[in-house]
This record gives C-alpha cells, structure tokens and sequence, in this order.
C-alpha cells in the first residue's frame, strides 16, 4: 500500500479586503470589478436607484412585486424561456427591494459571464411585466402574507418598526406591503414604478470572480452597455425620525409556549466615526454564544437557545447621514419571560456601571478580524458588500479600512459606544407571546409603559 505524504502547512500570507476598480459606460452606469483568481463563480449585483420611499401612495410592495418580475419575460424571451436560458447558462438570477433600493444578484460560471450578462441586460433594459405573471407574483405574495404574520420573530419586526417611525414613514410600514396595498398593484402600475426609476445612469453594477481572459470592458459593453434610458437627478433622501422612549408592546398570542423577544432603537450608520467601536462593543453583548447576553441567559439561567445583539443599517444618504437598527432578539419560554427581561436589563446595566474587559474586547477583536478571510472566502461575499457600500454612499476601501478600525479600538472605547448604542432607559420592547401570562410580570419590571396589542 502506498501512503501519500502528509500535506504540510503553507506560509501565512497577508490579506486584505479586495480593492476593486471603477469606471462608467457610456450608458452612465457605474461599474465596479475585483479579479479573484481562482473565484470560477462570478457574482454580480447592481443596485437601482428604486428606493421603498419612492412607492406611490397605497401601492406599498410596488418595488417588490417590480424586482420579482424583471426575470419574467422580455421583449427577447416569455417568462419560460428566460428561466430556460438562465438554466442553460448555470446561473442564478434573484431581486429584492429594500429601503435604500432595489437589488439585482446573478451568479454564474466565468465561462458563461457573457451569456449571463446578455440576460440580466434584457431584464434590466425590457422587462415584459406580462399581466399573467405580475398577478401570479401578486398572489403569491398575498399568500406569504398570514404566514410572515404567524411568524413571531417576523411579527416582532413588523410591530417594533410600526412604534419606532412615525405613521407617515415608509419604514413604519412593512416593506413588502400589506395586504391592502398589494391587491391594488397591477402590471401598469408595476411598469410606471420602473419607468420612473429604473435607469443605467442611476444604477451601478458590482463584478466580481475569476476574470482571467476576460475582456470585461468588451462583455459589458456589449450586455448592460446596451441599455439605455434618461439621466435624472439623485431623488433626495428624507431624515430617518425615530421615537425611541423606553416601553413595551406585548403582541398576544394566547397560549403561546415562548415568547419572541426584539428590543431595539435607532443608532447611527457606519458613517459615523463610532460605527468601529459600536460593532465591537455590541459582539461583546450580543454578537456570539459567549457573549454577555447569552452567557447569562443561555449558559446560567437557561431561558434562551440564544439570544442576539446586531446593528443593521437602514438607509444613509449621500451627506453622511442615515440610521441603522439597534437590536437586542432572541425567545424563551412563556413563564420565564418576566425573569429574562430582568436578566437582560441587569446585563445592561452592570455593563454601564463596569465596562467591558479588556480580555472580552481582545476575544472580539480576534474573531471579528480573523474571520474575514473565510467571510470573503466567495466572490458572493464580497460582491455584496461592496454593492452594500455603494448602496450606503461609503468609499469602495470602507471594509478594508474597517478592520484596521477594530484592530485599533480599545475596551473604554467600545464599552461607551455599546452603552450609548443601548441605554437601559430608551428601549422599545416587543414582546410576542402569550399576554395573560407575561403582562403582569413585565409590568412589575418597570422597564417602560406596557401595552397590549392583537396578535
């Protein structure tokens, strides 16, 4: 029997978070692209300038419905037909709208990115809409609809953005719509929303794989430099306005056997210079099993399979300014509800009057910075977070500079931005669960008013 050597360690290598390039077409659409030897997959994202806030009035879930019908036929291809192409190419083609836009992911072999290219070009630049196909996507979203509601983690999102923003945000509301106004969406209307916002020069498109003789320049030029449409100036961002004053909700689900939990505020964006320090206090918190939060909650109490702290940018604008969510998630059983939360305000508390360690700020460091290389380890990871900088008006080193930011970082610096992120006094709680059961004993915390709303 032969026995093969046993593979020996290579030598560490320095890494970086990949630079891409820019340029523009002669469409206007801005391009970025990042070579990544040995990345077969190409991922692709292109962001349009299609934000929640620009829906018309009672057509909330417009930009959704519009984003899920862009790969249902072109003036080249019926809906058929184009899903047929993608398969044939081995790609993946999928759309989403959020706050600050609309999203378009392809990926890809490198041996097919033309051919892909050339599709994602027909959907961008003559998407049919077909009124069969827009209502088939209106129904079904009609159907996710009661599921997204029976969802207590889903639920919990939908009430905590309802008390956050005020009733005449976009964000107050979901972002797929209600039921009220995706009835009312049709093909027409799905057609005025792209037309009055889907354009190249408004748009960019993120590139990232194995390039290797590849004449990008060519390949774009030829696919997405074939779609034209009007220049148009930068639609203005409106204030992120928040009500953030300690108190709870409790959605009732009678008989429930846990409760959803989801505290939260709003916080600055990754603009701001104390988005490094936040990142690094809040995975002391919440951000790992042997954080603060889970270590009392799940190791010595029991309450929680886990329980999670996270920032979440919600839209920035241009100037600098925006907001992110600041959130605390996670559920326990019915009956010990009250005892969590308590727990939980105790943790945030000791943590306001102690600090953090610095042997808790060297761990976070460790993992945040050493799990980069495998984060980024595909060209998806990294074409999405630099569509993700785009999309929030960050320069195209931001990530890279980033963790330089948390190496950087010290204890007292992280410790005050994770207090300031979560003030035990200006928190909305919800709570999803059975009312009869926790209302009392989350009353009795003193954590803020307490109401009770419909399940």
């Amino acid at each position: 029997m032969t026995f093969h050597p046993q593979p020996q360690g290579g030598i560490a290598k320095p890494w970086a978070f990949p630079a891409p390039e820019r340029g523009t077409l002669a469409n206007g659409l801005t391009v970025l692209h990042c070579h990544r030897p040995g990345q077969q997959v190409v991922a692709v994202e292109v962001n349009l300038a299609a934000p929640l806030d620009a829906e018309p009035a009672g057509l909330d879930g417009v930009a959704t419905i519009m984003a899920r019908a862009l790969s249902e036929g072109t003036d080249k291809h019926t809906a058929e037909d184009f899903a047929a192409e993608l398969e044939r190419c081995g790609a993946t083609l999928d759309a989403h709208a959020d706050h600050p836009g609309v999203r378009v992911s392809l990926e890809v072999p490198a041996s097919r990115l033309s051919k892909a290219l050339g599709l994602l070009a027909d959907a961008l630049r003559a998407p049919a809409f077909p009124d069969s196909e827009v209502e088939r996507l209106v129904r079904n979203r009609l159907d996710e609809i009661p599921h997204e509601q029976a969802n207590p983690a889903r639920r919990a999102a939908k009430e905590l953005s309802k008390e956050l923003f005020p009733a005449t945000s976009r964000m107050s509301r979901p972002r797929q719509g209600t039921e009220e106004t995706v009835e009312r969406i049709d093909a027409a209307a799905v057609r005025a929303f792209y037309e009055a916002h889907v354009r190249p020069a408004t748009a960019t498109a993120v590139v990232v794989g194995d390039l290797t003789g590849i004449d990008l320049a060519a390949v774009l030029g030829d696919t997405l430099g074939a779609w034209t449409g009007t220049t148009a100036a930068p639609r203005p961002v409106p204030p992120v306005t928040a009500e953030d004053t300690g108190r709870v909700v409790i959605v009732d689900r009678p008989g429930a056997v846990q409760t959803q939990l989801l505290i939260g505020r709003i916080g600055p964006d990754r603009h701001d210079r104390v988005w490094p320090a936040q990142v690094l206090g809040i995975y002391c918190l919440g951000g790992t099993l042997t954080s603060r939060l889970d270590r009392v909650l799940r190791e010595e109490k029991g309450y929680t399979y886990g329980v999670r702290a996270f920032g979440q940018v919600l839209r920035s604008a241009p100037d600098g300014t925006g907001a992110s969510l600041l959130a605390i998630s996670g559920s326990v059983d019915t009956a010990s509800t009250g005892p969590a939360l308590e727990d939980a305000w105790k943790v945030l508390r000791t943590l306001a009057a102690e600090g953090l360690t610095d042997a808790e700020r060297d761990t976070a460091v460790q993992n945040l910075v050493g799990v980069a290389p495998l984060k980024y380890e595909t060209s998806a990871a990294v074409a999405g977070t630099l569509a993700d900088q785009v999309e929030q008006h960050l320069p195209d080193d931001y990530q890279g500079q980033l963790y330089a930011r948390l190496a950087d970082t010290g204890t007292v610096e992280a410790t005050a931005a994770v207090v300031s992120a979560f003030p035990s006094d200006r928190l909305v709680t919800i709570l999803v669960g059975d009312a009869s059961a926790i209302e009392e004993p989350v009353r009795a915390l003193g954590i803020g008013e307490v109401k009770v709303v419909t399940g």
